[in-house]
């Protein structure tokens, strides 16, 4: 037996042995029983945008699915601003029962992170719950220019210099720093026109003002359906089935064009574990659902269910990705 066994210890340390004790397997009891009876209430999910769009849409179908099976309602709660910041701000500084959760995307918990300086750390502040899925993001041209494929592209580029131009949703966005990673591999030059959303950003690459883009492949599929926009190229580690006649960035050389539009639920750090993980599998349980597959399928999306442990080990690379496109490309957002 160890010396420092309970038989060995003097006689005034072991009633404060006992109540250690207690409290820890009364701790455990209390958090098995928080487990057990969660959700007791509403629970609040935030999505970091105004109301209408895509990541709204997947907060709001999710909602509806979870809602169901949890057997308490899932309120969502639109806090627009600041790229994500005052709804990630907010989620940061909530009680961490699980009641108050968000919708993280790859602004919020990745490019963010890598370029700008925030009231929050988003490692640090939430507690990962799950990842929901990503759509890959794609290089789409104008029409009008003589190119059908990335190489004839990037030939293009070299040859014409200052003849390229691309527009993104706003700098330190993902359709900017997905285009800056690309310059970098391919070794090329465009110059940037920023816009305030991805709206402007596409109204101006079909009139031609701007030559190429790097929106999500959601958001290019109308486009490329109506043959308005030619896409090259799409990250991700395979082709989309939404889009299966688009090669990846990997299949034609470049490698390390993994980063994507990716969302997931986070809560605010130190929620207790047995929540966690309790959500976590109401969450996948959703995921799984044909109705909800189906829906995200035909948006481009790849269902990716994670248990939260991996979902934070994929949000530590994602901003690590970024943060290095960022320290190469001197990009940083005051």
């Amino acid at each position: 037996m160890s010396k420092y066994s309970l038989r060995k210890l003097p006689s005034f340390l072991c009633p404060l042995l006992a109540l250690a004790t207690g409290l820890t397997f009364g701790l455990s009891a209390n958090a098995q029983t928080a487990a057990t009876t969660y959700p007791t209430k509403p629970i609040k999910l935030i999505a970091p945008v105004a109301a209408g769009g895509g990541l709204d849409n997947i907060a709001r179908t999710l909602a509806e699915r979870m809602s169901k099976s949890l057997g308490q309602t899932i309120i969502i709660e639109n806090i627009g601003g600041g790229g994500g910041s005052i709804a990630s701000q907010a989620v940061a500084k909530a009680a961490p029962d699980g009641y108050t959760l968000m919708v993280a995307y790859v602004g919020t918990h990745g490019t963010n992170p890598a370029v700008r300086k925030l009231p929050y750390d988003a490692v640090k502040d939430f507690s990962p719950v799950g990842m929901i899925g990503a759509t890959p993001n794609a290089l789409v041209i104008n029409t009008d220019l003589p190119i059908n494929n990335l190489k004839e592209f990037v030939d293009y580029a070299k040859k014409n210099p200052a003849k390229l131009s691309y527009g993104s949703a706003g700098p330190g966005t993902l359709t900017h720093l997905g285009m800056e990673q690309f310059k970098l591999a391919a070794n090329i030059f465009m110059v940037h026109v920023p816009y305030r959303g991805v709206g402007p950003a596409y109204t101006d690459l079909l009139a031609g003002q701007t030559q190429a883009m790097f929106p999500t492949l959601f958001a290019a599929m109308p486009y490329l359906k109506s043959n308005r926009v030619r896409a090259l190229a799409v990250t991700g580690p395979k082709r989309n089935p939404a889009a299966p006649n688009i090669p990846t960035f990997k299949e034609l050389g470049y490698s390390g064009f993994e980063g994507q539009q990716w969302y997931g639920i986070v809560g605010p750090a130190n929620m207790p574990e047995s929540i966690v993980n309790k959500l976590n599998a109401e969450l996948n349980k959703a995921l799984a659902t044909p109705e909800f597959s189906e829906k995200m399928t035909s948006e481009a999306m790849n269902l990716m269910p994670m248990t939260p442990q991996q979902f934070g080990a994929y949000i530590k690379e994602d901003i690590a990705r970024w943060t290095k496109v960022a320290k190469d490309r001197k990009i940083e957002i005051d």
